[in-house]
Formats: structure tokens, C-alpha cells, sequence
């Protein structure tokens, strides 16, 4: 063969190997090498869940976000260690806003009726951990979640209070198609719709209505209980936007009742919290004795559910507390008879003694060498 023709095959051949590589290296791409996907819709929204997830707030006058909750449980035991265990505001080296809402005792059993909560203080001890599990169990028929996060009975104090109502609506509430919440999709609904009945109509009150996104209205019970749901609130603590609720609701000038046209759309709601407040652990503080102390553990859990007959709340708070320095001892002090003294007898209650004496002299009053 010629020099062309041999150089002409090479040509071809190396046209041929070059084609097959990059056919592979496609393949290869499709098979193994697949690029991560961009993040999908709902993964951008379980981050949005995990960095605004659902939190508690100790008070009503604290601070608080999108998402969440309170509930007076661990008010309840923080005044009993405030006013019958240190008898003073509690008060830590470093300021606490925190603290400070707390020591204002917003939130007493003034606001709750006896049958609904259970509280008890006293040494920390295995039997009174026993006594707190026989009384719950006895009047709530509940077992605790949060009893044996603690070091018992390696504290001074501990302090409990277990809440629990349940309530139901008169009559139960249309269930209402699924729709939006927000950018979710296909969340669960009741309330009140065309073919709603007028009796579940008399179960809701109007305290306000001034846009669709700007009201209030109270839903009745069976029980004592009412649960007031609303709109618009710009306020950041719950004692505010509550009584801003309430102001709104007296100089409303509106109708009040639920009108035929009216229509109502709750969401469904399930929640269970359990948060340690870590805010007021190892900080110490004094008793008005002069003991210091510190909060070795303190939780609080709330449960909450509302649908469309009625709802549920279980809410347990528990604090552990040591002491941390044992006052100095006071020095000794003598009380020694042993140089010239007074003596006085009197009758109790009468304003002047019957005898007086001043000795000087032992030896006018005893035998001595």
C-alpha cells in the first residue's frame, strides 16, 4: 500500500476511537455521574419547618415568633419558688428579661379553676416522686413525661404542676375540604359552610370583624372553656395581643352574631412539645435567707389538639433546685455568767419584775474556796 492509503486508515480509526469515547463517557454520565438535583419544593419546606419550628415562651409578656406556644404551667411553679420557697423575687448576677416577666406573676391559679391542675413543691425525693405519680394518676389519669429527666433525689427542691382539660363544641363542625395554608397544600379543615346547620352557627361569636384577615371570634364549649381565635395581630407578646383582643372586641360596632352567609375555616391542630428552659438553669440566685441556689433542671412540655369536636391540652412543668453555698457559720458566741451580772424574775405578761438582783460578789450568793 501506499504512504497515502496508510495514512488515510489511520485518520479513520482515530475518528473511530474518538466517537466510541465520547459515546462512553455519555453513558458513563447518564448511569453514574448524575449531577444532585436541585432542592425540591418540599425539602425547601422541611428547612423552612426546621428553622421556624414550634417553640414555647415561659410568659405571657415574653417575645415571641410565627410559631409559638404557651401555656401557665411553669408560671404556676415559679411562684411558689418565688413566693414560698426564696419568699423574694428571684434574681440572677446576669439580667434576665426572662426572669423578670416571671417574677411579675402574671399568671397565678387566680386564672384556672382547682379541678384542672395539680401542683406540689417539697424535698426532692423518691417518695415524692411517688406521691406526684399516685396524684395525677389519680385525679387526671395521666402519667407523667418528664418525671424521670430528673436527677431524683439528687436536688434540695422540686417543684411540679401538671395541667389537663378537655373540651368539646356543643355540636361537632362541618369537615370541610382540604386546602391551603399558606404555601402548604391539602390541609386538613372544619368550621362553618353552606351546608353547615344553624345550631353550629350559635356556637361561634364575632368579637370583631374588620377584614378577612383582620378579626377575632370566640368558639363556645360544653364546658367552661372558650377558644378565641384571630387575625392580624401585630403585637409580639401574648399578654398584649390578648388584651388588644379584648379592646378591639368592646369598641367593635359591628354584628356580633354568625351570620347565614358567614362562612368559617379552622386548620386541624395536633402539637407536642417537651423544651428544657435553659434560660434560668445554673444561674445562681439567693433566697431571702441569704442561701444560694441555683435550677439544676427545668422543663415544660404542652400537648395541644383541636378539630372539629372539641380539643384536648396536657401541659407538665417541672423545676430541681440545689443549693449551692451554705451560709457561714456564725461565730460562737458565750454566754457566760461568770463576772457580775443582773437577775430578774417577773410573771408573764405583767409590765414590771417582782425581784431584781445584781451580783457582783459570788460569795454573797454561794459557798466558795
Amino acid at each position: 500500500m501506499s504512504k497515502k492509503t496508510w495514512i488515510g486508515i489511520i485518520l479513520v480509526l482515530l475518528v473511530i476511537v474518538v466517537g466510541v469515547v465520547a459515546f462512553l463517557k455519555k453513558e458513563d454520565k447518564k448511569v453514574g455521574d448524575v449531577p444532585n438535583p436541585a432542592p425540591t419544593e418540599k425539602k425547601e419546606k422541611e428547612t423552612l419547618l426546621q428553622n421556624d419550628k414550634l417553640s414555647v415562651v415561659t410568659s405571657l409578656e415574653d417575645k415571641i415568633g410565627n410559631n409559638t406556644a404557651w401555656c401557665g404551667t411553669f408560671n404556676l411553679i415559679w411562684n411558689d419558688l418565688k413566693n414560698d420557697l426564696a419568699k423574694q423575687d428571684i434574681v440572677f448576677d446576669k439580667k434576665s428579661e426572662i426572669v423578670e416577666h416571671l417574677n411579675k406573676g402574671t399568671f397565678s391559679t387566680a386564672d384556672l379553676s382547682e379541678e384542672s391542675y395539680y401542683k406540689v413543691y417539697g424535698t426532692s425525693s423518691l417518695e415524692l416522686k411517688a406521691q406526684i405519680e399516685k396524684a395525677i394518676q389519680e385525679k387526671f389519669n395521666e402519667t407523667s413525661d418528664i418525671l424521670d429527666n430528673f436527677d431524683w433525689p439528687n436536688a434540695d427542691y422540686f417543684l411540679y404542676c401538671m395541667l389537663k382539660k378537655e373540651f368539646e363544641f356543643p355540636q361537632e363542625f362541618t369537615e370541610l375540604e382540604n386546602g391551603k395554608f399558606g404555601d402548604y397544600k391539602n390541609v386538613k379543615y372544619f368550621g362553618i359552610g353552606e351546608t353547615s346547620e344553624e345550631e353550629i352557627r350559635d356556637q361561634v361569636v364575632v368579637l370583631y370583624y374588620h377584614s378577612k384577615d383582620d378579626f377575632a371570634i370566640k368558639l363556645l364549649t360544653k364546658n367552661n372553656d372558650e377558644v378565641i381565635l384571630s387575625r392580624g395581630n401585630k403585637e409580639d407578646n401574648f399578654g398584649e395581643m390578648y388584651e388588644n383582643i379584648m379592646k378591639k372586641s368592646e369598641e367593635y360596632d359591628g354584628i356580633y352574631e354568625f351570620g347565614e352567609n358567614d362562612t368559617l375555616k379552622i386548620p386541624n391542630i395536633k402539637f407536642d412539645l417537651k423544651e428544657e428552659i435553659k434560660e434560668v438553669e445554673n444561674q445562681p440566685f439567693q433566697f431571702s435567707n441569704g442561701s444560694e441556689y441555683v435550677i439544676d433542671t427545668a422543663l415544660q412540655t404542652i400537648q395541644f389538639e383541636l378539630d372539629k369536636k372539641g380539643g384536648k391540652i396536657k401541659s407538665e412543668a417541672g423545676m430541681s433546685t440545689r443549693l449551692t453555698a451554705i451560709l457561714e457559720p456564725q461565730e460562737p458566741r458565750e454566754f457566760l455568767v461568770d463576772d457580775t451580772f443582773t437577775i430578774f424574775l417577773q410573771e408573764q405578761e405583767k409590765e414590771l419584775p417582782y425581784f431584781a438582783a445584781k451580783i457582783s460578789d459570788i460569795s454573797n450568793v454561794q459557798e466558795v474556796k
